[in-house]
C-alpha cells in the first residue's frame, strides 16, 4: 500500500455502469455497459487499507491474496496481478462476476464505509490478462503414469482437473451435457456469465493436457464400476442436482416446472442449440417460488422471453438494508441486494407462502379468475393446466418457522410456475447401485477430511459432498480435493489445499 490515505481520499464505492433496462432486456448480452479497465478502477483499488490482519482473506475460502492484488491493480501491474490472483483462483472470470463476495462482507473498511471493491478487481485483472495475452497454458514439466477420471465439469470438477493436470497426471473429465461447465454453462444465464469465458478456459485446459468427454453419462453410457477399473482414481463432482420439491394441492398440474428445467433451454437457444424441455415464459403470467439467486435468474430470463407478468415469492421477510446485530462483522450478513434482474421488472412478494395451485374449468383468463372467483370454485380443467396460485402472508411463528396469516389468502394469475427453492442432494441412484458408496444423512456422498469416499481410490468434491453451496466454495473444494488425490497417487503433494472437507464458512450466503 503506497498510499496509506487512499481509503480516506476515495470514500465512495463505484460500481460498473449497467446498460439501460429498455435496451438490455431485448438481448442476452452482459447487462453491464462497462468492461475491463475503467478510469475509476485504480482509485477504487486504492481504498484497500492493506490491513495488518486482512479479514477479507478469511472470508474467502480460496484464501485469495486480496491486499496484494488490490495494490497491483492500483499500480496497473496487470501481469503481476494476474500471476498473484492465479496462485489461489483457477477461474477469477467466474468469481469476479457471480460470486456474492463474502470477502467484501469481511472487509475491515466495511465496518464504517462501503467495502473495498474486491470482486470488481478480480474481474478487471482477469479481463486485462485475457486481453493482454497473459493467460497461457501451463502444461506439466513431466508426466506421471497415473490416470484420473473426474465426473462432472462444474467449477469443482474443472478446478480439480486443472490442478491434477498441472501436477502431471492424465486427467479425463466426463460431462453428460453437450458442453462443459455444469451450472455455469446451463444454469447461470448468459447475461450474467458469458459462455465464451468458459470456452476460453476450456481451450487453455486442453492445451495443458486435460481431456474432455461430453455427452457421456456415467452410470448409463459407462458404468461406475467400469470407470473405477479404468483409472487409478475417480473423483465424483456431479453437483447437487436433485431439486427440492413442494407438496401442495395441484402440484400435478401442467405448467409447473423446476427452475433447472427452465433455465438451460434459454441458454441453449441463445447459442443456437435445440431446447430440451421447450419451456418458455412468452406471453405468460409467471410465478417464481423462491427468491434467491436462481429465482432472480428466472426473473431476468422470463422478462427477456416476453412474459406478461412475473411475480417472485419469497417466504422470508425482505432482508434489512444494513448489517443486522445478529450477524456481526466479519460474518456474512444477509442484507438486501437488488440484482440486475430485479431492476428490470417483475414483483417480489416477501413473507408470502404458496398454498395451492389452481386450474380453471371454464376457460376464463387468470386475471378474470382473480377478480370474481373463490378458491373453492377451481377445479382442474380438461387440459389440467395451471391458471392461478393461491398464496398467503406468513409471519414468524412460535411453534414453527412461519405462521400463516388468516384472511390474507389471494390468488395470483399463473400460466407458468417455476420452483426455485434449492436442491436436496446429488443424484446418486446409479452410483449407489453400481459402485456402492456411503451417503451422509442429507443424501450427499460421504467423505472423510481428505475428500475420500468409502470406496478405495474414489473421492468427492463440490456440492456432491458439501451440499448446495457457492461457486467459490466449489473451486476451493476442487483445489483441495486435487491435493488429496495427488497425495493418494504419489505419496506426497505440493498442490495447495485451501480447505478441508469438513470446513464450513463463517456464515453461508443464500
Amino acid at each position: 500500500m503506497t498510499d496509506p490515505r487512499g481509503f480516506l481520499k476515495v470514500r465512495t464505492r463505484r460500481e460498473l455502469k449497467e446498460r439501460p433496462v429498455s435496451e438490455r432486456i431485448k438481448d442476452w448480452q452482459d447487462v453491464h455497459a462497462e468492461f475491463g479497465l475503467q478510469d475509476f478502477t485504480k482509485n477504487q483499488a486504492a481504498r484497500c487499507m492493506d490491513c495488518g490482519t486482512p479479514f477479507c482473506m478469511t472470508g474467502c475460502p480460496l484464501g485469495n491474496l486480496i491486499p496484494e492484488f488490490n495494490d497491483l491493480v492500483r499500480q496497473g501491474k496487470w501481469e503481476d496481478g494476474y500471476n498473484r490472483l492465479s496462485v489461489t483462483n483457477n477461474f477469477p472470470e467466474v468469481t469476479g462476476r457471480v460470486c456474492p463476495a463474502p470477502c467484501e462482507q469481511a472487509c475491515v473498511l466495511a465496518i464504517h464505509q462501503p467495502a473495498t471493491m474486491i470482486k470488481l478487481d478480480e474481474q478487471t485483472i482477469i479481463d486485462e490478462a485475457w486481453k493482454l495475452g497473459y493467460v497461457k497454458p501451463q502444461p506439466p514439466q513431466r508426466l506421471t503414469d497415473m490416470t484420473v477420471a473426474i465426473v462432472g465439469s462444474g467449477p469443482a470438477g474443472l478446478a480439480c482437473a486443472q490442478q491434477l493436470t498441472r501436477a502431471g497426471h492424465t486427467v479425463v473429465v466426463y460431462e453428460r451435457a453437450d458442453a462443459i461447465g455444469g451450472l455455469m454453462r446451463y444454469g447461470i444465464p448468459n447475461f450474467k456469465l458469458d459462455k465464451s469465458l468458459i470456452d476460453m478456459r476450456q481451450e487453455q485446459m486442453e492445451a495443458e493436457g486435460t481431456r474432455f468427454r461430453t455427452n457421456v453419462e456415467i452410470g448409463k453410457d459407462i458404468s461406475w464400476d467400469e470407470l473405477r477399473s479404468r483409472y487409478d482414481a475417480v473423483i465424483v463432482a456431479i453437483g447437487s442436482t436433485v431439486p427440492r420439491n413442494i407438496s401442495i394441492p395441484g402440484r400435478e398440474l401442467k405448467g409447473i416446472h423446476f427452475a433447472m428445467d427452465f433455465l438451460p433451454d434459454a441458454t441453449r437457444m441463445v447459442w443456437g442449440k435445440k431446447p430440451i424441455n421447450g419451456i418458455t415464459a412468452k406471453d405468460k403470467h409467471v410465478v417464481i417460488i423462491g427468491g434467491g439467486d436462481t429465482g432472480s435468474d428466472c426473473l431476468g430470463t422470463s422478462i427477456r422471453q416476453g412474459a406478461k407478468s412475473v411475480t417472485v415469492l419469497q417466504i422470508n421477510p425482505k432482508e434489512p438494508d444494513h448489517r443486522p446485530d445478529k450477524d456481526p462483522w466479519p460474518t456474512y450478513a444477509r442484507t438486501y441486494q437488488k440484482t440486475s434482474s430485479m431492476e428490470e421488472g417483475g414483483q417480489y412478494l416477501y413473507s408470502t407462502d404458496s398454498v395451492e395451485f389452481e386450474a380453471d374449468e371454464s376457460g376464463d383468463t387468470a386475471v378474470d379468475i382473480q377478480e370474481h372467483a373463490t378458491a373453492e370454485s377451481f377445479i382442474a380443467d380438461e387440459n389440467g393446466h395451471i391458471t392461478g396460485l393461491k398464496v398467503v402472508d406468513v409471519a414468524p411463528g412460535d411453534n414453527g418457522p412461519f405462521t400463516r396469516q388468516h384472511g390474507t389468502e389471494r390468488i395470483l394469475p399463473a400460466d407458468l410456475v417455476l420452483i426455485s427453492i434449492g436442491f436436496l442432494h446429488p443424484d446418486t441412484e446409479t452410483l449407489v447401485d453400481q459402485l456402492p458408496v456411503e451417503l451422509d444423512k442429507r443424501g450427499n456422498v460421504a467423505r472423510d477430511n481428505d475428500f475420500a469416499t468409502s470406496q478405495e481410490g474414489m473421492f468427492v468434491c463440490g456440492d456432491a459432498g458439501r451440499g448446495q453451496s457457492l461457486v467459490v466454495w466449489a473451486i476451493s473444494e476442487g483445489r483441495s480435493c486435487a491435493a488429496a488425490v495427488d497425495k493418494f497417487l504419489t505419496g506426497n503433494t505440493e498442490l495447495p489445499a485451501p480447505i478441508t472437507a469438513t470446513q464450513r464458512p463463517m456464515m453461508l450466503p443464500r
